[in-house]
């Protein structure tokens, strides 16, 4: 293509023809000289019509050429003519030589004769040699395979298959090849993979009977780690009661108290001991007969095989069939009764694999496991939702959660994750409550159905423990003498056996949950079993059941023991739920019990109330235009104060003095409202001076009697009793005083006439009744002077009347 573009490039610049073929010579030759492509040349020529020319052209560069090969060749000729000379000389040399070479052939010949002959002779030793040598190889080989044979067949008698299957692989891989008998290696060829395959079904029965054998071995081992988990929490239980009292004895400051660290097992929370561990070692049979050896066996035999990956999906699935039939829950055994078979074997079966993951060499991952427990999870969450559900008893409940909570503490040591579980338990938190509120319920109307509102006699010291150091009820430290007569009846230890059963139920439930702090769950549910329920019943009890004095009184001492007893209550659920009982002291509420003893209060003060009523008829009697004052007061306060004086030593026994005190402020009060209604009602028409001082005695009486509480009481609560004859006392201070229109002063009434009603005053003041204000008294004077008092007292009369 060059000379193509170079021709192009000078063409037109040609001027005639002669030039042009010129030119065209000198681009022949270069395109000649550069060993470039001739055939745009030729094609040019034979286009143009000119291939004469071309052909002119090629014959004028080979005559060129050749007239410089003459010259190369004239310019070496002369060492061409030396070298002729120097291949003569040469030759010359050759002939001497071959004649040399040819007497020293013949010598050798005539020597080498007698060697040839010795060395054919060796050669053919040499060969039998070899035949001999290649026969001893052969019978080696031989004795060898069959020993490899032998050895095999022995390890398979024995079934020690791992053994026969290297002895096969060192025939296949050694000996195969080179058996010297071809019926013997067809026969290696056949074996070989029988042998394997016998294997192979061998190993799969021992594993078939082995996952067999694991569903039992799983059972038992989960139950004996969950009953290990059972046992290390009573251990820890116990230790915790014994701080318990440590710290109570310490709180009440009976002895001093002595601490100590104990030692606790390795394995004291819910695993397996060293027994144990040795029973579900890699190998052996142990105390529950858990053997490894059969799957790691055949997990061997697999890898050897080249069969690991089949073998790992085998068991896989196998295992995970056994985990699904372990999911069934039998319709005809009620799940309170196989709970526990349910639980333990699924615990067993993770237990199992557990192992197997950190021993197994890779037979089974980490993800598939978690994909077991998983699904494990979801079933068991499934579970206990439907057979919650279903039940209708609290102490059914309980013992599914403690086992179910003692399965988390098990399989969480193993490193499974059970928050879905203790969700599931917390969920129903409430459903059990309520079921245990119920039973409480039922147990309570019970007790107090069974009440015969007597004191209760305990004979021994043991049922003063159970009855009352036990709720700590005691109002003393000493230990009474027996038999004793406790101040309550039977209702109030029965219901204290129910509220600690129903605290320790609770709490027990609560416990561990996966919720550390849960006093104030266990303190609400509490709250609720004495207001709404201890409380409710015994207000029903008190408005149906009670008829007397003696059972209203019975029922207010019981429930001021019942204060106490709510006190320990409250310590209780925090000793047991690890809340410090100052903790408790300091947020110390309201009693619970207050609606049902301010209705046994008002019972007993009704009642009573009712007996003095009965007693007040006799105000009837009372001479109320007396012309003297009784010395030693009204018949009917002397039979109140008799009455009075009884039922305080009565009571005294049982009830505490706070409650008797307001009982007994309740009852003068009414004494007193009695007193100043007999004056206001429309049987007493008129009255003198002389029956307002005889009322005046009849208030100091009971006052007196209320002085006479206070070695019971104290002196300041007895001044406190006597203010409840405050509106007696001061209607008969203000009828008998000098300046009875001091009433109207503020100052003075606030301080001294403060209980009074002025429109009362009105009215008793208007019957009122001077000595001379006798009937037909006003015949004989006419010219009698109006008394001071009296006066003062119808101005007192009049003054009221304007403000009405």
């Amino acid at each position: 293509m060059l000379p193509t573009k170079m021709r192009r490039k000078v063409a037109p610049a040609a001027a005639d023809g002669d030039s042009g073929e010129k030119l065209d010579q000198l681009l022949l030759s270069a395109a000649i000289c550069n060993g470039e492509d001739l055939g745009p040349f030729v094609r040019k020529a034979f286009a143009s019509g000119k291939p004469d020319t071309l052909l002119h052209h090629l014959r004028d560069f080979a005559r060129s050429k050749e007239s410089e090969i003459e010259d190369v060749c004239k310019a070496h000729y002369q060492d061409f003519i030396m070298a002729v000379d120097d291949l003569r000389s040469l030759l010359s040399d050759v002939d001497s030589l071959k004649s040399s070479l040819s007497s020293s052939n013949g010598q050798l010949q005539s020597v080498a004769g007698p060697l040839l002959s010795s060395l054919d002779s060796f050669v053919e030793a040499r060969n039998v040699c070899r035949n001999v040598t290649l026969a001893f190889d052969s019978v080696h080989t031989c004795a060898q395979l069959i020993e490899l044979c032998l050895r095999a067949n022995q390890h398979l008698s024995a079934n020690n298959f791992y053994m026969a299957l290297k002895c096969v692989d060192s025939i296949s891989r050694e000996f195969i090849d080179r058996t010297p008998s071809s019926t013997l290696r067809r026969m290696l060829e056949k074996q070989i993979p029988a042998i394997r395959l016998y294997i192979e079904r061998r190993v799969n029965k021992d594993f078939g009977d082995w996952l067999v054998e694991i569903r039992i071995v799983s059972r038992n081992l989960g139950q004996l780690a969950i009953g290990q988990a059972s046992a290390a929490r009573q251990r820890e239980e116990e230790m915790r009661m014994k701080q318990r009292q440590a710290e109570e004895q310490s709180r009440l400051s009976l002895r001093d108290c002595v601490y100590a660290l104990e030692e606790e097992d390795d394995d004291g929370f819910g695993g397996i001991n060293d027994d144990v561990k040795d029973a579900y070692g890699n190998g052996g049979n142990g105390m529950l007969g858990f053997d490894l050896t059969p799957l790691y066996r055949a997990y061997h035999i697999h890898q050897t095989l080249g069969l690991e990956d089949r073998f790992k999906q085998y068991y896989f699935e196998n295992r995970k069939l056994q985990l699904t039939s372990d999911f069934q829950v039998s319709s005809m055994t009620p799940f309170l009764e196989s709970h526990q078979t349910f639980f333990a074997q699924i615990a067993g079966f993770f237990i199992v694999e557990d192992r197997i993951l950190r021993t197994g060499g890779r037979l089974i991952s980490k993800m598939e496991v978690e994909n077991l427990w998983d699904t494990a999870v979801s079933k068991m969450c499934s579970v206990l939702e439907d057979q919650f559900s279903r039940m209708q008893t609290a102490n059914h409940l309980l013992l599914i959660k403690d086992y179910v909570s003692l399965l988390g503490v098990t399989l969480r040591r193993y490193g499974y994750p059970v928050d879905a579980l203790l969700d599931v338990l917390s969920k129903h938190r409430d459903k059990y409550h309520e079921l245990l509120l119920s039973d409480c319920r039922k147990q309570i109307a019970e007790a107090l159905a069974a009440d015969k509102f007597e004191q209760m006699l305990m004979k021994k010291e043991y049922e003063y423990s159970m009855n009352v150091l036990s709720f700590q009820i005691q109002t003393s430290d000493i230990m009474p003498a027996f038999p004793y007569v406790a101040p309550f009846s039977s209702t109030v230890p029965d219901c204290c056996r129910i509220v600690r059963s129903f605290i320790e139920d609770s709490v027990s439930f609560m416990s561990y949950g996966g919720q550390l702090d849960f006093y104030d769950v266990v303190k609400k549910y509490l709250d609720r079993l004495l207001t709404a329920v201890l409380d409710g019943a015994l207000l029903k009890l008190i408005n149906t059941s009670i008829h007397g004095v003696s059972q209203a009184m019975q029922v207010a001492a019981n429930m001021a023991v019942m204060e106490r007893a709510c006190d320990f209550f409250f310590r209780h659920a925090a000793q047991l739920s690890g809340i410090p009982l100052r903790m408790v002291e300091r947020s110390r509420r309201h009693f619970p019990l207050n609606k049902a003893r301010d209705a046994a209060e008002e019972t007993l003060s009704g009642l009573l109330k009712q007996k003095i009523d009965g007693f007040m008829k006799l105000i009837e009697n009372v001479n109320w235009m007396a012309d003297e004052p009784p010395q030693s007061g009204n018949e009917y306060v002397n039979e109140v104060i008799i009455y009075l004086e009884t039922l305080v030593s009565t009571a005294q026994q049982i009830l505490p003095a706070q409650v008797l005190k307001r009982v007994l402020q309740d009852v003068l009060a009414h004494i007193s409202e009695m007193i100043v209604g007999a004056l206001l009602g429309e049987s007493v028409k008129r009255f003198n001076i002389n029956a307002i001082m005889g009322l005046d005695v009849d208030v100091r009486l009971l006052e007196s009697f209320a002085e006479n509480q206070a070695p019971l009481l104290s002196e300041a609560e007895a001044n406190q009793l006597k203010t409840a004859l405050a509106e007696a006392r001061q209607l008969c201070n203000l009828l008998l005083s000098n300046h009875p229109e001091n009433f109207l002063n503020p100052v003075i009434r606030e301080r001294s006439y403060s209980a009074l009603d002025y429109r009362k005053v009105v009215i008793i003041s208007e019957k009122l009744r001077d000595q001379s204000d006798r009937l037909f008294g006003t015949f004989g004077s006419r010219g009698y002077k109006q008394n001071p008092k009296k006066k003062s007292l119808d101005t007192l009369i009049r003054r009221l009347k304007d403000v009405n």
